[in-house]
C-alpha cells in the first residue's frame, strides 16, 4: 500500500474488511491494536516478525539493545517498532524528515530499514557491528539490464556489505521470511479452527453483565435504566457473528444476516426448547420473563451458549393496557423502550405492505368497473416507445390462466379480457388495512364515499398490524424467496364466480418484497445479564400462530453449535401457542423440539380453583395473597390438562413454577408432586423476576437434563386429514371438547376451500385465550363440552385455515384509562417516562 505521504488513502478500509479472527496477514487493526499493548497471541504481522526472526537468527541479544527503524508505516515500521519494544530494546523511529538520521543510526545496534526509498541509506552511517535487516524493493533504471530496470533496497549495499555483520540481500531476504510467517499464522488459524471442530463442547467468551438484585424489587424501567448494555457489535462478535453479517441500529441493536445460516450450515444445530404456559389470568403469568430468566441462567450461570428468540411486541398493547413483553424485574431484554416501540421499523414494513396491497386491490376494484376491456388492457400493458411488453408478475399470471403467449399483440379478444380483469366481488373481500394502535373505531368502516369513486363503496374494516398474514407469514418464510412465494399465494378476494384472487393476480407480489426486504432479518438485542436475544416478528397468538420467527430460530440454532440452547416461545397456553407451533411452525421449518418449558403461577391455580375474579388494575383479593391450598388444588386439573397436551406430542415437559412473594412452600410442594405424578419430567421454582440468571438456575439444570433425553415428538394430525376432522382433532385432544359445531357460513367456507385445493392446509385455531373453551368465563379444565366454530378463513400464503370460536376482534380496542396517561418524554434529558 502507497505510503499516506505520497498518496493519502484510508488502507484500514482494506485490512478492517477482514474478521481479526481470520487476519492471517495480521493488519486488521484489532491485532496491530494487540501488537501496540504487548499482546503477541494473536496474529502479528507478517513482515515485521520475519525480520524479527531474521534478527534473532544472527544470535544477536535484543533486550538492552539500541534498535532504530527507518520508516513508520503501518504495515512495517510502526509494527516493528513495537515488537521490538516488546522484545525489550530501546527504539527509535526514524522516517523521511528526521534531521541527522546519520547520527542516530550510527548508535544502533540493530537497523531496519523500511522506508521505501531507494539506496537512501550509506553504508558508512552504520555501525560495523550493526545487523541490517533492509526490507527495500525499489525499482531504478539500469540500462545494462534488457528490462531497463533492476531493484534495489533501501540501504546502498556496495558500502553496507563493507561495514555491516549482517544485512539482508535484496531481493530474496524479508520477502521469503515474510511468506514464512504467513504461513505460520495460516497454521495458527486452522489450528484454532480445528480445536473449535474437536472440542464440541466450545463455549462462547461471553462477558455478562453483573446483577445486583434489591430486595425490595424496583419498576422494570428503574431496573432496565440501571445497567448499561454492551455495545451491541461486541455481543455479536462475542457469539460467532461477523461484521458482514451485522447492520447496526445504534449501538444497542442490530439487523442480523440471514446468510448466517449458509455459513454455518455444516453446524449441527443446538437444543431447540420452546416456551409456554397454562390458561393464564388477565394479568399474564410472565411467560416471557421466565423466558428471559432462563437465557440469562443458562448463558450467565450455566456457562451454556443459549439465545432466546422472542416476538416484538405490537405498540396497540403497549399504549394499550397490557404494556410491553420485555420481560420483567430482573429478567429483561433492554433497552426495553427500543424493544416495547419501533425497535427496528419491521411492523411498520408489514403496515406498509399490507396497506399497498389493500389500496391496489380498492384501486384494481374501480379501474376495471369504469373501463373497457381494451382500455384496461392497453393501461395494464402500456407501449413505451412504441412497443408492449409484459412484467415476469404478468407472465406469471398469463401462465395460471392457462395462455402460453409472451407477445402482447398476439392475444386475442377474449385471452385480453381474461387476463385483464379480475372480476373481484366487492361482496368477497378478505383482505383488510391494518395499522399498529388499538383503535375500535376502525373495526368497521365504509370506503368509497368521495364523489371522485364514482359511487364504489363499500364497508370493510382495519385490522391490528400484528394480525395482517404478512406477520404470519414474516413468522413463517424461511428465505426471501420462500417469502416472494407466500406473499404472491395471499388470497385477498374472490371473484365473482367463487374463484379465489391473489396478491400476485393484483401485481402486488414484488412491491410488497421490497418493503419487506429488511424486515425478514431478525434484530438482536440483550438482556440484563448481556446474553443475546433474537427480537423478530409478532404474529398474535389467539387468531394467528403466536411464535417468533423460523429464521431467527434458525441462526440462533447454527450460533450456539451442538451443546448450546435456543428457547423460542409460544404464545398463551399450550393450548393454543405450543400447539400452533407443534403443527404449523415445526411442520413448516422441519425443526424437532427437545423440551417444553410450561409456565404457570400459583395465583392462576388459585383462580382456577374458584377463587375469585382477577381484574387488571385491581388491587389482588385475599385468597391470593395468603396461603390456600385448597384453591390450589381445585386449580389443578388445569395444569395437569397442559402438561397432557405436552406429553401427547413425545416431548418431555419441565413446569417452571413464577414464584410470587406471597407464595407459600407448602402451596410449591403441593404442585410439584402433582406435576411429577402427571408425568412432568421436573418442576422447579424459578424466582428469576427477584433475582434475575441466578433465580433460574435450577431451572437451568432441569431443562438441560431434560434435553439429555431422547425426543419422540410427534405431530398431533395428518395433512391429509379433512378440514372438519383436523378441527375436531385439535379441540377434543387439546381443549378437551367432546363435539364441535360448524355454522353454515363454516360449512360453505369448508366446501369452498376444499373445492380450490386448500383442504390439505395446518389448522390455526382462533380462540380465547383465557379459557380451554371457546368462552373465556369457563375456568379449570372443562371436558366433553361442544365448540362451536362461527366463522373460518383462509391465509394461504401463510399456509394455514384460521377456524373461530366465539367473537375474536382483530382490533382492539383502548380502554378508558389506557397507558397513554403515563407516558412522556423528559425534554431536558430525552427519557421515556411512564412506559412501565
Amino acid at each position: 500500500m502507497p505510503l499516506e505521504s505520497d498518496n493519502p488513502i484510508d488502507s484500514h478500509l482494506i485490512t478492517d474488511a477482514v474478521s481479526p479472527d481470520k487476519d492471517v496477514d495480521g493488519l486488521n487493526t484489532v491485532n496491530e491494536g494487540r501488537v501496540a499493548v504487548g499482546d503477541l497471541s494473536g496474529f502479528l504481522p507478517c513482515t515485521p516478525n520475519g525480520c524479527m526472526e531474521l534478527i534473532k537468527r544472527t544470535g544477536i541479544p535484543i533486550a538492552g539493545s539500541h534498535a532504530v527503524i527507518i520508516g513508520r508505516s503501518k504495515i512495517v515500521g510502526t509494527p516493528m517498532s513495537e515488537l521490538l519494544k516488546w522484545h525489550d530494546a530501546t527504539v527509535t523511529v526514524c522516517h523521511s524528515k528526521t534531521k541527522n538520521m546519520n547520527m542516530t543510526i550510527k548508535k544502533a545496534d540493530i537497523l531496519v530499514v523500511a522506508v521505501g526509498k531507494p539506496e537512501m541509506i550509506r553504508g558508512a552511517w552504520i555501525k560495523p557491528s550493526a545487523v541490517v535487516i533492509d526490507c527495500g524493493i525499489n525499482s531504478i533504471p539500469d540500462p545494462t539490464k534488457k528490462s531497463g530496470q533492476r531493484l534495489v533496497g533501501d540501504v546502498k549495499y556496495d558500502e553496507a556489505l563493507v561495514v555491516a555483520s549482517y544485512v539482508t540481500p535484496v531481493p530474496g531476504g524479508v520477502g521469503p521470511m515474510t511468506v514464512a510467517m504467513l504461513m505460520q499464522n495460516t497454521v495458527q488459524s486452522a489450528q484454532r479452527v480445528a480445536k473449535r471442530l474437536i472440542d464440541m463442547e466450545f463455549r462462547w467468551t461471553i462477558k455478562t453483565l453483573p446483577l445486583k438484585p434489591l430486595e425490595q424489587v424496583p419498576s422494570d424501567i428503574e431496573i432496565a435504566r440501571s445497567q448499561t448494555p454492551k455495545d451491541i457489535s461486541l455481543l455479536a462478535s462475542e457469539i460467532g457473528l461477523i461484521p458482514s453479517e451485522v447492520s447496526l441500529y445504534g449501538d444497542k441493536k442490530a439487523k442480523i444476516s440471514l446468510k448466517v445460516v449458509d455459513r454455518l450450515k455444516n453446524e449441527e444445530n443446538g437444543k431447540y426448547v420452546v416456551v409456554a404456559g397454562i390458561t393464564p389470568t388477565p394479568l399474564g403469568e410472565g411467560k416471557s420473563t421466565t423466558l428471559v430468566g432462563l437465557v440469562q441462567a443458562l448463558t450467565a450461570h450455566k456457562q451454556c451458549n443459549s439465545i432466546a428468540c422472542l416476538r416484538q411486541p405490537s405498540q396497540g398493547p403497549t399504549f394499550g393496557i397490557k404494556g410491553g413483553a420485555a420481560g420483567g424485574g430482573y429478567s429483561q431484554v433492554i433497552p426495553m423502550e427500543d424493544f416495547n416501540l419501533h425497535l427496528t421499523g419491521d411492523i411498520h414494513a408489514v403496515t406498509a405492505a399490507n396497506n399497498l396491497l389493500a389500496a391496489q386491490l380498492d384501486a384494481r376494484i374501480f379501474h376495471e368497473a369504469t373501463q373497457t376491456d381494451q382500455a384496461l388492457y392497453e393501461r395494464l400493458v402500456p407501449a413505451i416507445k412504441g412497443s408492449r411488453k409484459f412484467s415476469p408478475i404478468q407472465l406469471r399470471r398469463l401462465k395460471r390462466l392457462g395462455i402460453e403467449k409472451t407477445d402482447p399483440y398476439a392475444l386475442t379478444p377474449e385471452e385480453i379480457r381474461r387476463f385483464s380483469r379480475l372480476n373481484i366481488d366487492p361482496h368477497n373481500v378478505v383482505w383488510t388495512r391494518v395499522l399498529d394502535v388499538n383503535d375500535r373505531y376502525l373495526r368497521k368502516i365504509t370506503i368509497g364515499l368521495s364523489p371522485t369513486e364514482k359511487n364504489m363503496i363499500r364497508d370493510t374494516s382495519f385490522s391490528i398490524s400484528v394480525s395482517s398474514e404478512i406477520m404470519a407469514i414474516l413468522a413463517l418464510a424461511t428465505s426471501l424467496e420462500d417469502m416472494k412465494q407466500r406473499l404472491a399465494k395471499m388470497v385477498v378476494a374472490f371473484d365473482r364466480t367463487g374463484n379465489p384472487v391473489t396478491a400476485d393476480d393484483l401485481g402486488v407480489t414484488g412491491a410488497m418484497l421490497v418493503l419487506l426486504k429488511d424486515a425478514i432479518e431478525p434484530t438482536l438485542m440483550q438482556t440484563l445479564e448481556g446474553t443475546p436475544v433474537m427480537v423478530h416478528a409478532g404474529p398474535f397468538a389467539n387468531i394467528a400462530h403466536g411464535c417468533s420467527s423460523i429464521v431467527a430460530d434458525d441462526i440462533a440454532l447454527k450460533l450456539v453449535g451442538k451443546p448450546g440452547y435456543v428457547v423460542t416461545e409460544a404464545g398463551f397456553g399450550s393450548d393454543i401457542g405450543m400447539e400452533k407451533f407443534f403443527n404449523i411452525k415445526c411442520r413448516a421449518s422441519g425443526k424437532i423440539p427437545n423440551a417444553v418449558v410450561l409456565v404457570m403461577t400459583v395465583r392462576a391455580l388459585k383462580m382456577h380453583g374458584g377463587g375469585p375474579p382477577v381484574i387488571s388494575g385491581a388491587p389482588l383479593r385475599k385468597e391470593y395473597t395468603m396461603e390456600n391450598l385448597e384453591l390450589v388444588e381445585k386449580g389443578l386439573p388445569n395444569l395437569l390438562k397442559h402438561i397432557e397436551n405436552g406429553l401427547k406430542y413425545g416431548v418431555p415437559v419441565v413446569v417452571a413454577i413464577n414464584a410470587h412473594s406471597s407464595d407459600t412452600k407448602a402451596e410449591h410442594d403441593l404442585v410439584k408432586k402433582a406435576c411429577k405424578q402427571a408425568g412432568a419430567f421436573a418442576a422447579v421454582v424459578s424466582n428469576h423476576w427477584a433475582l434475575g440468571g441466578a433465580g433460574a438456575a435450577d431451572l437451568a439444570q432441569a431443562v438441560i437434563d431434560a434435553c439429555k433425553t431422547k425426543s419422540d415428538f410427534k405431530l398431533l394430525y395428518e395433512l391429509d386429514m379433512t378440514i372438519e376432522e383436523k378441527i375436531l382433532k385439535i379441540a377434543k385432544e387439546m381443549y378437551g371438547a367432546g363435539t364441535i359445531e360448524l355454522s353454515p357460513k363454516v360449512k360453505d367456507a369448508i366446501r369452498l376451500y376444499t373445492e380450490k385445493g386448500f383442504g390439505n392446509l395446518p389448522i390455526c385455531m382462533a380462540k380465547t385465550a383465557m379459557s380451554l373453551t371457546g368462552d373465556p368465563s369457563a375456568k379449570n379444565a372443562p371436558k366433553d363440552f361442544k365448540l362451536v366454530i362461527n366463522d373460518i378463513c383462509l391465509s394461504a400464503g401463510a399456509g394455514f385455515i384460521v377456524p373461530m370460536c366465539g367473537e375474536i376482534t382483530k382490533m382492539p380496542g383502548l380502554p378508558t384509562r389506557p397507558s397513554i396517561f403515563d407516558i412522556d418524554l423528559n425534554t431536558e434529558t430525552g427519557e421515556i417516562e411512564g412506559l412501565f
